[in-house]
């Protein structure tokens, strides 16, 4: 993942740079690798924008830095760029040629006078040729950003005069170098881009070619595909025979048939036989065929077709899941389906098998996914891929070890003890990860059913927001008919059927009480944890002196912790629950706050006296009436 270089302007002087970054990139100084000409291009991006690429490697020539070659693109106006072009309108790219190494991003400054509102930066960087397409959002993107570029790498010396080729490196006895290719049945092939070589296993093995004996004999009985035999098929040391049974011959039992060679009589009678297994064979054909046809019909009904050409994350076939779908790996059950702990390769993976038409349309399904693939934070669950083969998809998501933070509060078999300072660093990640789903996501992305059972840990505790299938783009104001769970339900919402970020908001407030009463929110009560903080704060005075608040927090916390500290957490919270939607914070304010409150806590007791919290303890808050309160119950 490499650093994007950008140059943003001056609006009150668009001629004038003000900020930049060349994106450089120094982790190669061996020389090992070479950025792969054939999989990644340079793209640069902006309106009146020329940017260059350069490497530290070869002969010097501009700031100390060897230009290969660039591109300049340009804007007549803000609907010049088209999204999916990127042809010198807004966006333009080129290839790159074999050998860079390292890279260092420069541009030509241009004036940008009347394009400050739709181009106000210029970007350029080194990117998977499969893994980015132009949108003109992207001129307005964050400055900061990383890309996925591919490496090639082979066996080289310290610069390009000492890397050996194939015919030198078989030297390396005389010469004293050390020759890579030790496995006895290997090969040496030169490098393509750049000095060097790289070893690959002999004809008829496989394996680790730079491992004594770790190329090992390949077995091609078994893969009758690539290594054909119409005959009987016996292994041999690096390649096999195909002969004939006894009494039976052929010309090329490689690619004919053997066919007997005794009387007709014993002909027909094997004739018979075999005929009836051809109808026992042909039914077996037809039902395959039929799954096949049903499995494709389901694929394509689940939008398979629009993620194939999306390319945005591996579609599992159903054989592939079929181990992990045992009662035996069975790890949760609910109103969506079930959810299935199982290995992938050698990952550990949750697959949810949700209930026979629990599922969007194709198109939204497909959509659903590729806004979920696109999301990537350290505290949401990745969703690693999909099963479209089935009536009903399934999901293959990361596996997080310890389970929710629901569980851990409130369930009796698997409740811990978790201290304050847990406490706060895992509502300060979970809001750091909504708000990126929010506002620092390519797309913005509303949840839609924030709740402790939908915030899972690792084994570190450290949080990760799931279950966001429900979450819809967001273009402009939006009425989504989702069902999300109504104890954490924004009341607004309820009335109103629109969900904005604030709806997201207000549920996160029932999060922090939870985790600061360690008491179960429910709606069939009337959710009398939220009325009852709501009643306290209502009672500004009992909550300062602490005489009321304190009754309503877990008593682990509230004997050793920070009182002051949990009546501003509590604070935050009803922030968040207003009723007046406008007066609730972002996730990004939210975020600010639990992370001051984080560093205050490192730094003891002394954040009390921080300004910082003025705004956010219960006495500044604007007090729910009577009418607010019998609204929310």
């Amino acid at each position: 993942m490499l650093s994007v270089g950008w140059q943003c302007y001056d609006p009150a002087m668009p001629s004038e740079v003000i900020r930049i970054s060349h994106g450089e990139t120094l982790m190669n100084k061996h020389g090992v690798y070479r950025f792969s000409n054939t999989r990644n291009m340079l793209v640069v991006l902006g309106c009146n924008t020329m940017g260059t690429i350069g490497s530290a490697e070869t002969a010097r020539v501009v700031d100390d830095f060897s230009y290969y070659m660039g591109c300049m693109s340009f804007c007549n106006s803000s609907t010049s760029p088209q999204d999916g072009q990127c042809a010198s309108l807004g966006c333009c790219h080129v290839d790159i040629p074999p050998g860079l190494t390292h890279n260092y991003f420069r541009f030509r400054k241009y004036n940008h006078t009347g394009m400050m509102d739709y181009s106000p930066c210029d970007y350029a960087f080194l990117v998977d040729r499969n893994n980015y397409t132009f949108q003109r959002s992207d001129l307005l993107r964050n400055t900061i950003w990383t890309s996925p570029v591919w490496l090639d790498w082979a066996i080289r010396g310290r610069d390009d005069s000492t890397s050996l080729s194939c015919a030198e490196a078989a030297k390396a006895t005389t010469t004293g170098n050390s020759y890579a290719c030790v496995s006895n049945q290997s090969y040496c092939v030169d490098a393509i881009n750049g000095p060097g070589y790289n070893c690959n296993c002999s004809k008829g093995y496989e394996g680790n070619a730079y491992l004594v004996d770790g190329c090992t004999n390949i077995d091609e009985c078994a893969d009758p595909a690539t290594y054909p035999c119409k005959g009987v098929c016996k292994d041999t040391e690096g390649s096999y025979e195909c002969t004939c049974p006894h009494g039976y011959g052929s010309d090329d039992s490689t690619r004919q048939h053997c066919t007997p060679t005794f009387p007709r009589a014993a002909q027909i009678s094997i004739g018979v036989t075999c005929g009836i297994l051809v109808i026992t064979f042909m039914a077996f054909v037809v039902i395959i065929r039929k799954e096949k046809r049903n499995s494709r019909e389901f694929y394509e009904k689940n939008g398979g077709l629009t993620l194939e050409k999306a390319k945005v994350i591996k579609l599992y076939k159903k054989e592939e899941l079929k181990s992990i779908l045992k009662s035996s790996n069975l790890i949760g059950k609910g109103g969506f389906g079930e959810v299935y702990k199982g290995v992938l390769g050698s990952i550990e993976v949750a697959v949810k098998k949700p209930i026979s038409g629990n599922v969007l349309e194709n198109k939204q399904f497909a959509n659903e996914v590729i806004i979920q693939s696109q999301v990537i934070h350290k505290n949401i669950v990745r969703l690693i891929g999909c099963c479209l083969e089935v009536d009903t998809p399934m999901l293959v998501y990361e596996f997080i070890s310890k389970g929710s933070f629901h569980d851990i509060l409130h369930e009796f078999d698997k409740r811990e003890s978790l201290s304050l300072d847990v406490r706060l660093r895992i509502l300060a990640e979970s809001a750091h990860g909504l708000a990126y789903m929010h506002s620092q996501a390519h797309i913005k992305i509303l949840h839609g059913d924030v709740k402790p059972a939908n915030i899972l840990l690792d084994d570190n505790f450290v949080p990760k927001i799931s279950d966001f299938g429900i979450s819809r783009l967001i273009d402009k104001d939006h009425t989504a008919n989702v069902i999300g769970d109504m104890t954490y339900m924004d009341p607004v919402y309820l009335q109103t059927g629109l969900l904005t970020e604030k709806s997201d908001v207000y549920s996160f407030g029932v999060v922090i009480l939870e985790a600061i009463s360690r008491k179960k929110a429910t709606h069939s009560d009337n959710n009398s944890l939220v009325t009852s903080f709501l009643e306290c704060h209502k009672d500004g005075k009992e909550v300062t002196g602490g005489k009321k608040i304190t009754k309503l927090f877990d008593e682990e916390i509230a004997a050793l912790g920070d009182l002051e500290l949990l009546v501003t957490l509590a604070g935050i919270a009803v922030k968040c629950l207003n009723l007046d939607v406008d007066q609730r914070p972002s996730m990004t304010d939210v975020v600010a706050h639990l992370d001051t409150l984080n560093q205050a806590q490192a730094g003891g007791a002394a954040h009390l006296q921080d300004p910082k919290f003025e705004k956010i303890g219960y006495d500044v808050i604007q007090q729910p009436s009577e009418i607010e309160l019998a609204t929310l119950r």
